[in-house]
Order: structure tokens, then C-alpha cells, then sequence
């Protein structure tokens, strides 16, 4: 069975496709931003690289979200519940960790199956 990467670099690539699964690295965005402003610039390039691997929203299945401090949950979930509202919700997971910068407020890694 094939593996695709996609944008690999020396130490990871953004998406690996095996079969019909993709995988995503964690994806983080606009570091210094609001919690919102990172997590719809995350979910964006989510939605960019699900269709450069040949898949969607529609085919998620599990995603593990990770804040730099709880207290952010509900700010996270209120553009998270918008952006998952037309697509059937994956199997999810939310915690608390230390991020790559204390500017990444949210990191979020998903894994979908190819359309």
C-alpha cells in the first residue's frame, strides 16, 4: 500500500496519506493572536490540506485539540461548533499542553478518511 506526504520537510511533513486515511500534523496559525483568530486560521488550513489530500470535513474522524490553558475552551469551541456544524462530528478529544511557543494558544490534529 502507497504513502503520500505531502509539504515534507526534514522533520515531519503537514499530511500523510496511507490507503484511504489521512493524516494531519498538528496545525497551529497566527502566533500572538486571540484564541479565535488562531483556531479559525487553524480549522482554514485544515479545510486546505483535507482537499489537496482528497478529502473533507465531511470525511473527519477523529481530532485531538490542544490549548495552551483551559480557560480557553469555551472561546475555542464557539468557532470550533460554527465550523463543524454542517459536517458530521469526529470522535474528539480536547487537553491542556505547553505549545511549540507561548504565542500558539491552540494546536489541533485531525485524521479523515479520503472522499
Amino acid at each position: 500500500m502507497s504513502i503520500t506526504r505531502f509539504d515534507q520537510g526534514p522533520r515531519m511533513s503537514q499530511a500523510v496519506v496511507h490507503g484511504d486515511t489521512v493524516y494531519l500534523a498538528g496545525q497551529v496559525a497566527s502566533p500572538g493572536e486571540s484564541v479565535t483568530v488562531q483556531t479559525k486560521g487553524i480549522l482554514a488550513q485544515i479545510e486546505a490540506l483535507l482537499a489537496r489530500t482528497g478529502s473533507s470535513k465531511q470525511h473527519l474522524l477523529s481530532a485531538t485539540i490542544w490549548l495552551a490553558d483551559m480557560a480557553d475552551f469555551a472561546e475555542m469551541n464557539a468557532v470550533w461548533d460554527g465550523w463543524i456544524a454542517d459536517a458530521p462530528a469526529p470522535a474528539r478529544a480536547t487537553g491542556e499542553a505547553k505549545l511549540a511557543t507561548p504565542d500558539y494558544k491552540v494546536e489541533i490534529i485531525v485524521i479523515a478518511a479520503k472522499a
